[in-house]
């Protein structure tokens, strides 16, 4: 009785057969490690529960379960009609219809199953092997050898809904023999077929893939086809190596009849950051010799909160981006940078490189090096009150070229101190004081028509005055009003200095109440100005919110270092205009616009975007005035349009475009289709770049991607799910 005791215990505690015995015996562990010695025991001594209609014992000392039978254990849920254990054949006979499902990781389905006690080895008949509801293999018979390998022998794989009515499924794989090793999370197919409603297609005497429990493989990824105007059709083939828990390199070999490219990507996690580089290796005929391009970019965080980033990019030619449909950029933007910002203190040093790849611009007369550093402290004085802030700035930018003028370098050094009060006066009315002031010593080099010493100092004040007020309209909304108006004055004592960092200014929203809205530094308004302006916004729930400002600046006198189109020459500013609207069902308006004393507009944006579960639409619509010292000869009328639409459940259809109604012809014109379902995704793309270069000459780029659903991480989704017609 004792041994039947022990039995009965026995099949108590396995009958729920953990997944060891039938899949890998690390898959509950499916990050790619093999769980501990000590993780197995605590999964085998997890409490097992044996439900049944019968349980007896034959005379032949045979303990039966049967009818209804439901194991259960930790996560494993085992469902059948009968479990048998012989005591003289040490067997676990298991009558189907079998399930066994893991947490919904994996489901196996077989007709009838022979298992050891050991649950290491055995047979299960008319078997499927089911990865995440995602991914089947469905097999004549499985053998479980070792308590590793899932031996499937005369399998299809799919990843497709399969119907009852005998139809194919869009595409699946036939092999011989498949092994799944559970440890190394891998799939080997034996004289496989990769066929297409049931034509074969292609024939793979050996095949390796991951299981969709593997986060990570090495092995081939999905390839793509491109062909464009310049270098005809090619195709391009990844293949991602894994080196180690925290880092990969990806090589994608792209060949046509016209260039032989090696891309490269290389990732690397560290315990304190990360990098990452990206790159190509090219020769083509384009050009000669070797062309290509480098992105290298990363961070590490550093002792007492300082973080080190990077961010270096350089290419080969100014063509090549653009050649192989790679962010076109007009200036190629490099930084090293170290610094630590705090709820009270800033600092930040950096070093800034740009490669102009603009046609007509001499690189050696533009500032490409620059340092950089900023410091910034703020202190709460409770003698005075309010808050005081301390700022010592330092800049540097280099030109290659030593030609007078031309070659000009400049170095400048800032100290700056602020303090700023705010009052709330009893009729609810806000004042803001503002007082500062900045010394600043610059370098001048190169440059005859400057001294090569100039010390500056500029002081300053302002008053600010506002009147926040609130209203509730009949429907619930909540109005918020408020006036401003703002006195400021600043006075640059010492002989003016060079305009290199502050050519391009905007006006708008963010700096209207600043006392210098130039970029940066080296050039600073001053005298006596006055700034009205009203800000305004509308919040409901389950409405509509908007918002809105409005503003102007005077000043005692004209500022010649603003440009014609900047909104800020003469005595009087243009009219700051500057909105938005948001609605509940996904429509977002925002209007930007400088209306000058004629009523024209020297610049206006507008953008439009609508979100819904089928639809993306994003629109800009831009005008900016001719302005010869900002670079613009002609206006500048330019929209730009991206949006896509789910067709059905399906196809989505995509398009984009950016249009020089200036020019009455387009710059650049998309247009893209995808199919997906459960099995598979097709994508088909076509770019248009009309504008022509001494460097860049137009081009139509197709892309064709289709990809094979299943073997991903969490690829598995109901959205795109089919289903079955019955007729």
């Amino acid at each position: 009785m004792q041994r039947m005791a022990d039995v009965l215990r026995a099949l108590l505690l396995s009958s729920a057969i953990p997944l060891s015995m039938l899949v890998p015996s690390g898959f509950a562990w499916a990050q790619g490690t093999e769980p501990a010695p000590a993780q197995e025991s605590e999964l085998q001594s997890q409490p097992a529960t044996l439900v049944a209609d019968s349980v007896f014992i034959t005379p032949e000392r045979q303990l039966i379960a049967q009818g209804n039978v439901e194991a259960f254990q930790g996560d494993v849920r085992l469902r059948a009609s009968k479990i048998t254990f012989d005591q003289e054949t040490d067997r676990l006979i298991i009558e189907g219809p079998i399930r066994i499902d893991q947490g919904g990781e994996v489901t196996i389905l077989a007709n009838s199953a022979e298992l050891d006690t050991g649950l290491q080895n055995g047979l299960l008949k008319g078997a499927r092997l089911v990865f995440q509801q995602q991914l089947q293999l469905a097999a004549l018979q499985m053998t479980r050898v070792g308590g590793r390998y899932s031996q499937l022998y005369k399998t299809a794989v799919t990843s497709c809904h399969i119907c009852e009515d005998g139809r194919p499924p869009l595409w699946q794989i036939r092999a011989r023999k498949v092994t799944h090793d559970q440890l190394e999370q891998q799939l080997y197919f034996e004289e496989a077929q990769l066929r297409v409603l049931d034509v074969p297609v292609f024939y793979f005497p050996g095949l390796r893939l991951p299981d969709p429990t593997l986060d990570r493989a090495t092995g081939f990824l999905i390839p793509s086809i491109r062909t464009t105007s310049q270098l005809s059709t090619g195709v391009k083939l990844p293949y991602f190596f894994v080196l180690g828990d925290h880092a990969d390199l990806t090589l994608a070999p792209y060949l046509s009849p016209k260039t032989r490219t090696l891309d490269f990507r290389y990732r690397q996690a560290f315990r304190t950051g990360r990098v990452n580089i990206e790159g190509a290796h090219t020769r083509d005929d384009l050009d000669p010799g070797s062309r290509g391009y480098l992105d290298a970019n990363g961070f590490f965080e550093l002792p007492n909160d300082f973080r080190f980033t990077f961010d270096l990019k350089t290419v080969s030619d100014d063509g090549y981006l653009a050649d192989y449909g790679l962010p076109d950029q007009d200036r190629l933007r490099s930084q090293i940078a170290v610094g630590r910002a705090r709820r009270d203190e800033l600092i930040r040093l950096s070093l800034i490189n740009y490669k102009s790849l603009r046609d007509g611009e001499d690189e050696s007369t533009l500032p490409t090096d620059i340092i950089q550093f900023d410091y910034e402290k703020r202190y709460f004085p409770s003698t005075i009150g309010g808050e005081l802030r301390l700022g010592v700035e330092a800049h540097g930018h280099h030109r290659s070229s030593s030609t007078d003028v031309l070659g000009r370098d400049v170095a400048r050094a800032q100290i700056d101190v602020d303090w700023r009060r705010q009052w709330i006066l009893g009729s609810g009315l806000i004042a803001e004081w503002e007082v500062g002031a900045a010394l600043e010593q610059f370098g001048i080099y190169d440059d005859s028509n400057y001294p090569p010493q100039i010390t500056r100092s500029t002081p300053r004040t302002a008053l600010t005055l506002r009147l926040p007020m609130t209203a509730r309209g009949s429907s619930g909304a909540t109005h918020y009003l408020e006036p401003i108006m703002q006195v400021g004055w600043r006075d640059v004592a010492g002989a003016s200095v060079p305009n290199d960092e502050s050519n391009f200014v905007e006006f708008d929203q963010g700096n209207l109440l600043e006392l210098s809205r130039f970029p940066a530094n080296d050039i600073r308004e001053e005298g006596l100005t006055l700034v009205y302006g009203v800000n305004w916004s509308r919040y409901a729930v389950g409405g509509w919110n908007a918002f809105a400002t409005v503003g102007q600046v005077f000043r005692d006198s004209a500022d010649p270092n603003f440009t014609k189109t900047s909104g800020l020459g003469g005595t009087a500013s243009d009219i700051l205009l500057a909105g938005q609207l948001l609605s509940n069902d996904g429509l977002a308006l925002t209007a930007r616009g400088l209306l000058n004393g004629s009523l024209n507009f020297s610049k206006t944006e507008l953008r439009g975007d609508y979100f819904t579960e089928r639809t993306r639409l994003s629109g800009t619509y831009l005008w900016l005035g001719r302005d010869p010292v900002e670079g613009r000869t002609k206006p500048v009328s330019e929209l730009w349009f991206d949006g896509s639409y789910d067709v059905n459940t399906n196809w989505t259809a995509s398009a984009n475009i950016r249009y020089d109604l200036e020019g009455s012809r387009a710059s650049r014109a998309g247009f893209g289709l995808v199919y997906q379902n459960e099995c598979v995704t097709v994508d088909l793309s076509v770019n248009r770049r009309y504008n022509s270069t001494t460097s860049v000459e137009p081009q139509t780029d197709f892309g064709f991607t289709i990809s094979l659903n299943g073997f991903s991480v969490d690829g598995a989704t109901d959205k795109y799910r089919r289903t079955c017609r019955k007729t």
